[in-house]
């Protein structure tokens, strides 16, 4: 890996490190703080937040109530870059209160880098992963089955 990549990557890392340290301590404008105004955030629901304004001040709002003490726990399944001012990211996460269980959802974030050369996420997905219906499906269709899959 090149030293242009390594520290891209080491400063795309940061930016999923801050979002994770704003969580934990329930901070939405710190959270928000890492999108770009006109982010888009799509939650496991459904539900569409726009430009990391909303996004903090949504959060705050969860972090008031029935989010208030979790924790994020998140794991990088893998960055891609594709371009030089681009990073796709793929992750597992989950919220908690106490210990981390299962990392039971998949988000993919995409980051672009901005005119001053900090990175900031103007994507967001998180999708809730269904094992049981990933396996019926598998088992009904083996081909829709990916050749490789990171561990659940």
């Amino acid at each position: 890996m090149n030293a242009s990549i390594a520290a891209d990557t080491a400063a795309v890392t940061a930016v999923l490190d801050r979002l994770t340290a704003a969580w934990n301590a329930g901070d939405g404008a710190a959270y928000g703080a890492e999108f770009t105004a006109d982010a888009t955030y799509i939650t496991y629901v459904g539900t569409l937040y726009v430009g990391g304004a909303e996004i903090g001040s949504a959060h705050q709002a969860l972090f008031g109530s029935f989010l208030k003490g979790t924790r994020l726990a998140c794991e990088i399944v893998g960055i891609r870059f594709t371009g030089p001012d681009t990073a796709l990211v793929v992750t597992r996460g989950d919220v908690h209160k106490g210990r981390p269980g299962k990392l039971g959802k998949i988000q993919t974030y995409t980051l672009v880098r901005q005119a001053d050369g900090d990175w900031k996420v103007a994507a967001f997905q998180n999708t809730k992963h269904k094992a049981l219906m990933e396996a019926i499906s598998f088992r009904a269709q083996p081909a829709t089955k990916p050749a490789t899959r990171p561990a659940a």
